[in-house]
């Protein structure tokens, strides 16, 4: 895989999408009535920067399934890193998070992604809590977080949801993501990793209405309004 060249995750040739830089981004493009704008990570500006200043701190769901509380900051696996938007989130709340990606070419957009937040003053202290290992959770969590120094004590997890219905696939950003990493298939294997590996609770991002990843019984839930956190806490977090 080489920036300006088709892509290949797999045995599977994903013949119209390419890696190319694109405004001093490393950037995922593919045939804009397709797929839209070209894809990449960007942690000093748009989304990120917005909800940096006025996302609502640690009463954001994903904070408080994940544990932050006052004087409580845990250490996040986020075992399913895609554009590492949740993975920002936390770091800005002050946890140190380690990203796990699977999928090449997503990889490359989040090292690139990083890289250039390490070199903002806006975000650098945010991005130096942030580290990205290249791995499949569902088949190698445990060595992957070995080799990082990160204390595992929650684990973050967001599989993809399998649509079968296509006319759900709205937005061009999300087809062109689904168009390399595909429907989580081994969800179940990888909350299996997850609960063996993670030293105090497991969290499930899931939308609202679906039903929880095949396995154990959630011992709790947090809705928002379009999504909800399933938590597998296996002890309590103590303040720091």
């Amino acid at each position: 895989m080489t920036a300006g060249g088709g892509l290949r995750e797999g045995d599977e040739a994903v013949a119209d999408l390419t890696l190319a830089y694109r405004e001093g981004r490393l950037s995922l493009v593919g045939d804009p009535a397709r797929y839209g704008y070209p894809l990449a990570v960007d942690f000093v500006a748009g989304r990120s920067a917005h909800r940096r200043r006025f996302g609502g701190g640690r009463g954001q769901l994903i904070a408080r399934a994940c544990g932050l509380g006052k004087g409580v900051t845990p250490a996040v696996v986020d075992a399913t890193a895609g554009l590492g938007r949740d993975a920002f989130v936390l770091a800005s709340l002050g946890a140190r998070v380690l990203m796990v990606e699977r999928v090449p070419a997503i990889f490359a957009l989040l090292e690139d992604g990083l890289m250039r937040a390490l070199a903002e003053p806006a975000t650098r202290d945010i991005a130096s809590r942030m580290s990205l290992v290249h791995g499949d959770g569902a088949r190698e969590l445990a060595a992957l977080v070995a080799g990082t120094g990160v204390a595992p004590q929650v684990i973050h997890l967001d599989p993809m949801f399998p649509h079968r219905d296509k006319s759900a696939l709205v937005k061009k950003e999300m087809r062109l993501f689904r168009a390399l990493a595909g429907d989580d298939a081994d969800a179940s294997r990888l909350l299996e990793a997850a609960l063996d590996v993670a030293t105090h609770r497991v969290v499930v991002k899931r939308p609202r209405k679906a039903p929880p990843i095949e396995g154990p019984a959630p011992r709790h839930v947090i809705e928002g309004k379009t999504s909800r956190y399933d938590l597998y806490v296996h002890r309590s977090l103590k303040p720091d």
